[in-house]
């Protein structure tokens, strides 16, 4: 068949607003194959065009009887997303699929986001939820999936407050298959990797500037758990030639689970498993990331606080937990098996962890200092240097180390003409 757009939906309960998505995507010129994704055998009305949920198990080598009467519900619904995600798979490798759209409640989001999240990025990917003004994170991980709130059930058909939410959804699929994927920027100039925070901002910036001089290019990735973890994908997929991982705050976030910035995946991985060259920077690693201030651990409410606004509450990190982050920081880098360099601002890694900043403790930043000298291994290159990681000079120096461990970029250390004060 043509091209089309995959419409999952568990249809024992969702098969009317399915089929309107349909009728709306049809409409707007898209093609479109319904994928049954429910436990419940239902009848399609088109078998030929559509696949039933007997065929979604069957690609997870189970049998839709079995899930249903003999496997716990999580599990089934774990091999039914295992199904549908690797049919999309399939699809999209032969140039069938153009995008995916879907619709439901706490169980069909699940199956369907699950099924969506291995899929390559720029994929249009949109979910239909009624659990979509929570949080969302374990539905969309570091996956682009884009979530939209249904406001009523999706129960009963299409009506005068979901129809136009549907509409809408299947508008924003057609819109986004219409726009195709975008031509990429720097033709065959170097890509690389940086992590940032508005804390780190002007490091991260000024690092970029240097770079482009050089020739190279860069994504900067917001350290935000589910950012970092998609740089952590990206480069495993072979996107970058290189990382600048000057906010490794996620990190910290390991260590700490109630931290909102928790990665999605484990952070400093990639890079040392491909042999890509890394720099590494303890940038906003002084501080944990909660929510509103009425979030934060009872434990940890008698510490400096930060309030970056009002669902952002940063609180200074002790010097025990630092040690422990230590310890983790250079495990990982230990591990690398390509060109690493960890570089040491000693006088803050953040602008509210520098001197003069709320969250500035040079004591407890020593214990991860202390340690890192202790555990790091020879093959990895280690420096301090006495600045703030907002201090132009550092910048440029983690771009410059970063540019020596570019295959074929030492001369441009040389040539470009960059000055810092």
């Amino acid at each position: 068949m043509d091209p089309f757009v995959a419409v999952l939906a568990s249809l024992d309960t969702k098969a009317a607003e399915a089929y309107h998505l349909r009728d709306v995507l049809d409409e707007l010129g898209h093609p479109t194959r319904i994928v049954d994704i429910g436990l419940q055998a239902t009848e399609l009305t088109d078998p030929v065009r559509d696949v039933s949920a007997e065929v979604v198990a069957h690609a997870a080598g189970a049998s839709l009887t079995d899930l249903r009467e003999h496997t716990r519900r999580d599990r089934a619904l774990a091999e039914l997303a295992a199904g549908a995600g690797l049919l999309l798979r399939v699809w999209h490798r032969a140039g069938q699929l153009t995008g995916v759209l879907a619709i439901g409640g706490n169980q069909g989001t699940e199956v369907a986001a699950a099924a969506m999240r291995p899929l390559p990025y720029g994929v249009p990917k949109v979910i239909v939820s009624t659990v979509a003004s929570g949080n969302v994170r374990g539905y969309v991980g570091d996956s682009d999936i884009t979530m939209m709130f249904s406001v009523a059930d999706l129960i009963g058909g299409p009506n005068a407050v979901t129809a136009p939410v549907l509409r809408g959804a299947a508008a924003a699929v057609a819109g986004m298959v219409a726009a195709g994927k975008p031509a990429q920027p720097g033709g065959a100039r170097p890509l690389v990797a940086a992590t940032a925070f508005g804390n780190t901002h002007p490091a991260v910036t000024t690092a970029i500037d240097r770079l482009r001089v050089a020739g190279i290019d860069t994504v900067a990735f917001h350290a935000s758990g589910a950012c970092g973890s998609a740089m952590e994908r990206l480069v495993g997929e072979g996107v970058f030639a290189g990382v600048l991982d000057l906010t490794t705050h996620e990190l910290l976030g390991e260590i700490e689970p109630a931290d909102i910035y928790a990665p999605v995946r484990p952070r400093l991985t990639a890079a040392g498993e491909w042999g890509i060259p890394q720099v590494l920077v303890p940038g906003g690693c002084e501080y944990f990331c909660f929510g509103a201030e009425e979030t934060i651990p009872e434990r940890l409410r008698d510490r400096p606080v930060h309030h970056h606004n009002l669902h952002n509450t940063n609180v200074r990190a002790g010097a025990a937990e630092l040690d422990r982050l230590g310890a983790l920081f250079a495990e990982r880098a230990n591990a690398a098996t390509g060109p690493t360099t960890v570089l040491i601002p000693l006088k803050g890694w953040s602008h509210v962890g520098s001197p003069g900043g709320i969250l500035h403790d040079p004591e407890a930043n020593a214990a991860l200092v202390a340690r890192l000298r202790a555990d790091l291994a020879p093959h990895v290159e280690y420096r301090e240097l006495d600045l703030s990681i907002n201090h132009p000079r550092f910048a440029v120096e983690a771009a410059e180390a970063l540019l020596r461990h570019l295959p074929d970029r030492a001369t441009a250390t040389v040539t470009a003409s960059v000055t810092a004060t």
